[in-house]
């Protein structure tokens, strides 16, 4: 579904006059595959370079350096542009900066729309859409009501409606609260398991990433591990030195297992340390 090969993008900085001051190596030479399906976690601390990655995945920024390639698509090819961005749609941050219509239905059918979907599959899609994420009550509600992971679960219905085979969320619960982190997740989730939409999760929330498949972790601009969440969060003391906090129950576990109490590695979960406890 997603491929980058050599990947390298370069910020670069002038004064005021337009001349070059510096270079900034956000990311740097990354090789990443993603298959259709796939839940797929990017781990890293503020300026790692992860969110400059994922906008790469839709042709928001173009590489530097290497290729990029949606559904075999380069993302540098002009005529692909549209294509690309429908097939793999963007869910930022700040739910306040992607949703524009005035009431919930009209924001989740601004995207169809402007895509030239007949009117009647138009609102067919925003019942559907609303309807995965839960949010059909409110379709006739202003989003200014709405709290901040009702809001972002809006988002997510539009970018749902213009039917895209990946979904990558750039840090989506960075401004939301537990209970709001918790709704977004598990609508995420949903997609990928129900619906099978490939999902692309960017975040440095660690209890986040414990149902994805496969996780890369970012650091200096570039993928330091990859592997199976429990295989990750069995680097404990790697993740930490990478600035990462690790979910609590697995930094339990780990402190137990130091101990000398027998547990495994990559304990994810308290129901999955509590049976390790009982045996």
């Amino acid at each position: 579904m997603l491929r980058t090969k050599n990947l390298t993008f370069e910020y670069i900085r002038r004064d005021e006059e337009g001349n070059v001051e510096g270079i900034t190596t956000a990311v740097d030479d990354v090789n990443v595959s993603v298959n259709r399906g796939e839940f797929i976690a990017i781990l890293g601390h503020n300026g790692s370079g992860k969110s400059t990655l994922a906008k790469h995945f839709n042709a928001l920024l173009y590489p530097t350096e290497g290729t990029v390639t949606v559904d075999d698509m380069d993302t540098k090819d002009a005529a692909h542009l549209w294509d690309i961005r429908r097939e793999a749609g963007m869910i930022f941050q700040n739910p306040d900066n992607q949703i524009i219509g005035q009431i919930v239905e009209e924001d989740v059918g601004f995207g169809p729309e402007n895509m030239g979907i007949p009117t009647e599959e138009i609102w067919a899609r925003v019942d559907e859409s609303l309807q995965t994420v839960n949010m059909t009550e409110y379709r006739k509600s202003s989003p200014n009501r709405l709290s901040g992971g009702q809001k972002q679960r809006v988002s997510i219905a539009g970018v749902l409606a213009m039917h895209p085979k990946c979904i990558i969320m750039d840090e989506p619960t960075a401004m939301l609260d537990p209970r709001g982190r918790a709704e977004v997740i598990r609508a995420a989730r949903a997609l990928n398991e129900v619906e099978g939409i490939t999902i692309i999760l960017i975040t440095h929330y660690m209890e986040e990433v414990i149902h994805a498949d496969r996780v890369f972790v970012m650091d200096k601009g570039k993928i330091v591990m990859q592997g199976k969440p429990k295989e990750i969060f069995s680097r404990v003391e790697e993740l930490q030195d990478l600035r990462l906090a690790v979910p609590q129950v697995t930094l339990l576990a780990h402190e137990l297992r130091k101990r000398g109490v027998a547990l495994p590695e990559g304990i994810l979960t308290r129901e999955e340390l509590v049976e390790c406890l009982r045996r």
